[in-house]
């Protein structure tokens, strides 16, 4: 038979092993990172933003990015519109073409929102 474990209480006269928690992220803050981290969460996607970051103008033409990865051109657009939604890619129409450029700033921000968030301090 198991043993039941008793906890010393850590201030004098403390019985509770519970202490007060608040947290530096909001349910919003946490949300709007959660939906950053589920657009980087998948290799094509990833492969994206490194294929837009090497390209020599920093962006890249949707119709250019089939074959490099490939995937299916309705494939591709669907992982750049999720980037998209979730703010790391921004997009410019030029006629029949959309071009997308990493929303390098933004990012930058959130992925040190995510480390501020998930990482002890120091």
């Amino acid at each position: 038979m198991a043993q039941a474990v008793t906890r010393e209480p850590s201030v004098a006269g403390d019985t509770s092993c519970c202490h007060a928690l608040t947290s530096p992220l909001s349910r919003g803050q946490a949300e709007r990172l959660a939906r950053v981290l589920k657009s980087l969460a998948d290799p094509a996607r990833l492969q994206i933003i490194a294929l837009v970051n090497a390209s020599p103008a920093g962006e890249v033409c949707a119709c250019d990015l089939v074959a490099p990865l490939g995937l299916s051109q309705p494939t591709v657009s669907h992982h750049l519109k999720t980037l998209h939604e979730a703010g790391v890619l921004s997009r410019a129409r030029r006629g029949n073409w959309i071009y997308y450029r990493v929303c390098c700033d933004d990012l930058r921000g959130r992925l040190a929102d995510i480390a501020s968030s998930l990482l002890p301090p120091g």
